[in-house]
């Protein structure tokens, strides 16, 4: 359980800056981040009867456009924790296969059906609900504490060992002192920058503009990539709306903000023309999202009391829509080999250590499977006017098959040891 501390205690001038801190409490370990790393996390060492606190730094979960794709992986590790059927009790969707459609053509890229699993498709289910569901489910052990609208500034550094955070919210600043502290904040991670953690960083070839559109219900089922000639724009059903990613080259933004709203709608529709009506829907560029596509690895994801996972650890590209999954992965491998040190209230820098052994290998895999399929079939539509024309290892069944285990299941299967 976290246990109050006197105001203003253990500052020390000399490594950290003093600020007048509102409240100061201790715990096991401290997550950063209540996305899908941090939230699954935190509900698997609250299983073990570890006392933590999870800070998230808005006041919800709702942020439009986050990802909303649950693979089969992540079912099975759902299932394992006896919480798959009451998920999939929640309203959502199943894409049963990935599909890649030309003027001229239709083409399988990932076909989930013929998986060996119990869950041959991938669940849609808004982030929210899944990240509501998750924390509801943690919040029933008495040591997990969830804090909202936490905005971590600093960590504390005593020799040259993490041993907590500080953040500001509700009112000022609160000091959390923790055994372990795990940085599952995303993308744009706080703790890996205060971390000082050096990255191996990659420029995808393309950027993607996010919006929504109405879905009929005559309308085709799943997810399916449209190319046209020099625009590719990948559709995902989400039940009473499309959602749908407009990829386009590196850079290339503000010449489409410059050509104006119309301008974009014109070249939608000539890669989605079924969809000229709906696209009037779009009337303010607030509708859609820019996301700047990015690619990277930190080289080494711990140093002593700190661990990044998610995110953090490995940004991932949206091909394959794996980044929730092999976060969710990093979550359980981490509470597996963690949750025994943390309860002897002793991790070691090796234990630490375990955990990228294990996730870092999978992570280069799914890494490099994205930037091949960037390379050899995103990048030349985007370059070129010509005719897309699908690789011909996408009409390989050996092949074919591959794509579809790699992004549903990972490289190798991950399962909750207690």
């Amino acid at each position: 359980m976290t246990t109050d501390v006197p105001k203003n205690f253990s500052q020390d001038p000399s490594i950290n800056p003093v600020h007048d801190i509102v409240d100061g409490q201790t715990t096991d370990c401290c997550i950063v981040g209540g996305g899908p790393a941090g939230a699954v996390l935190a509900l698997l060492l609250a299983r073990q009867g570890i006392s933590l606190i999870l800070l998230e730094a808005h006041k919800d979960f709702d942020r439009d456009f986050r990802g909303d794709t649950i693979h089969p992986s992540v079912m099975e590790i759902m299932e394992e924790l006896g919480l798959s059927d009451r998920l999939l009790g929640l309203p959502h969707t199943k894409m049963r296969q990935i599909s890649i459609q030309t003027p001229e053509d239709t083409v399988t890229f990932a076909d989930f059906s013929h998986l060996k699993t119990h869950y041959p498709y991938i669940t849609m289910l808004p982030q929210v609900k899944f990240l509501e569901f998750i924390t509801q489910e943690a919040q029933k052990y008495p040591n997990f504490h969830l804090v909202m609208g936490a905005n971590v500034q600093e960590l504390i550094t005593e020799n040259g060992v993490i041993q907590g955070v500080r953040y500001r919210g509700g009112g000022g600043w609160h000091e959390i002192r923790a055994i372990l502290t795990v940085g599952a904040d995303g993308r744009h991670s706080r703790l890996r920058h205060l971390g000082e953690f050096e990255s191996i960083e990659t420029s995808p070839p393309m950027d993607i503009l996010w919006f929504r559109l109405p879905r009929q219900p005559e309308d085709p089922e799943g997810g399916m990539g449209r190319f046209g000639q020099g625009k590719l724009i990948a559709m995902l059903d989400r039940g009473d709306e499309w959602q749908l990613a407009y990829i386009i080259p590196k850079g290339g933004y503000q010449q489409l903000r410059t050509a104006g709203l119309e301008e974009l709608k014109k070249s939608v529709a000539e890669v989605v023309p079924e969809f000229q009506q709906r696209l009037q829907n779009l009337d303010d560029w607030s509708q859609i999202a820019f996301l700047s596509v990015e690619s990277s690895l930190v080289k080494r994801w711990y140093r002593e009391g700190l661990l990044l996972i998610g995110d953090a650890a490995h940004i991932m590209s949206p091909v394959g829509g794996v980044g929730i999954n092999y976060a969710i992965q990093d979550a359980v491998v981490a509470a597996n080999v963690l949750g025994k040190p943390l309860k002897n209230r002793q991790v070691q820098l090796s234990d630490l250590a375990k955990v990228q052994r294990q996730r870092e290998l999978p992570t280069r895999i799914i890494q490099a499977f994205q930037t091949f399929i960037q390379k050899r079939v995103l990048a030349p539509v985007l370059t070129s006017n010509r005719t897309f024309v699908p690789p011909a290892f996408l009409r390989l069944p050996i092949l074919r098959d591959l794509p579809a285990r790699l992004i549903a299941l990972g490289v190798f299967p991950v399962h909750v040891k207690t």
